[in-house]
C-alpha cells in the first residue's frame, strides 16, 4: 500500500489563492452562459459574439418550434372538443319549426271542430239520423303527417374559399370524416410560405399525417384513418401577410374552421 505523505502547512493554498481561483472560475462560468448558453438555447445575444458564431440563429429556431409544437398542441385541444356543425344545426332548427306548425295545425283543427257544437244549440237528433248515427262507422281521425327522414350528408361533395394570415397568425380547417373515406386537396400561398401540419382526431385517438416548413403549395388525397375530424393547422412565420387558397372535394359530411 502506498501512503501518501501529508503536505505542509506551506505547500497548502492560501487564502488569497483559493479566492483568486474562485473568482476566476465564476467569471469563466459568467462569459460561457453570456456568449454560448443564452445565444444557444434562448436567443438571447447582448453581447453579439452568439450570432458572429452562428448560436443565435440556432436559439431563434429553437425558440420558434417550442412556440409552433405549443400552438400546435392548443389547437388540437380546441379541435378535439365536441362541437355542433351548420349543417345539424340547421336540421334541428329546422324540425323544431316543423314541429311547432303541426302542433298548430292541430290546434286549429281542434278549435275548428269543437267551434259549431258551442255555437249550436244541444237539441237531440231526429230518429232516423240517430239510427244512421248507430250505423254509420266513426269518423277517421285526421291524419297527422310524419317526420321528414333525416337529410343524409352529401356524397362527393367539395368547398374552396380563400383567407388572409398575418404574421405570426395561425389557422385550422378539418373535414368530419368516416373512417377510409378521401377527400382530394390542393392549397397554396401567395406573399410568403407556410408551415402546415396535417392531422386528425376524434374518439380520443389523434394521427399526424405529414409536416411541413416554409412550404408554398400543396395537393394531395386525404385518407380518414378513423371516425373524427381531418384537416389542416397552417402557421405564418413570415413578416408579411399571406393569401392562403384552400380547395377540397370529396367523401366528407361537414367543414370546419373555413372562414
Amino acid at each position: 500500500m502506498y501512503n501518501t505523505d501529508i503536505p505542509r502547512r506551506a505547500e497548502l493554498p492560501t487564502s488569497a489563492q483559493l479566492t483568486r481561483s474562485t473568482l476566476i472560475a465564476m467569471a469563466s462560468a459568467a462569459v460561457i452562459l453570456v456568449t454560448i448558453v443564452l445565444p444557444s438555447e434562448y436567443a438571447v445575444d447582448p453581447t453579439g459574439v452568439g450570432r458572429m458564431f452562428g448560436l443565435t440563429q440556432m436559439g431563434e429556431i429553437k425558440a420558434q418550434l417550442a412556440g409552433e409544437a405549443e400552438a400546435d398542441a392548443i389547437a388540437m385541444e380546441a379541435a378535439s372538443r365536441p362541437a355542433v356543425s351548420l349543417s345539424e344545426a340547421g336540421q334541428q332548427q329546422t324540425s323544431n319549426e316543423e314541429m311547432a306548425q303541426r302542433i298548430d295545425q292541430l290546434e286549429a283543427l281542434i278549435r275548428q271542430q269543437q267551434a259549431p257544437q258551442q255555437a249550436a244549440p244541444q237539441m237531440p237528433p231526429p230518429l232516423a239520423q240517430q239510427e244512421e248515427a248507430v250505423q254509420a262507422p266513426p269518423a277517421a281521425i285526421a291524419a297527422v303527417p310524419a317526420e321528414p327522414a333525416p337529410v343524409e350528408a352529401p356524397q362527393g361533395r367539395s368547398d374552396s374559399g380563400s383567407f388572409v394570415l398575418t404574421p405570426g397568425q395561425g389557422i385550422e380547417i378539418k373535414l368530419v370524416m368516416q373512417q377510409g373515406a378521401r377527400a382530394n386537396f390542393s392549397w397554396s400561398s401567395v406573399g410568403g410560405p407556410v408551415n402546415f401540419d396535417a392531422h386528425g382526431d376524434g374518439g380520443g385517438q389523434s394521427i399526424s399525417y405529414e409536416k411541413g416548413r416554409g412550404v408554398e403549395t400543396d395537393q394531395g388525397v386525404l385518407e380518414a384513418a378513423f371516425d373524427g375530424n381531418h384537416g389542416w393547422f397552417w402557421r405564418n412565420r413570415g413578416k408579411q401577410n399571406v393569401t392562403m387558397s384552400l380547395q377540397v372535394s370529396g367523401d366528407y359530411s361537414a367543414i370546419k374552421g373555413l372562414p
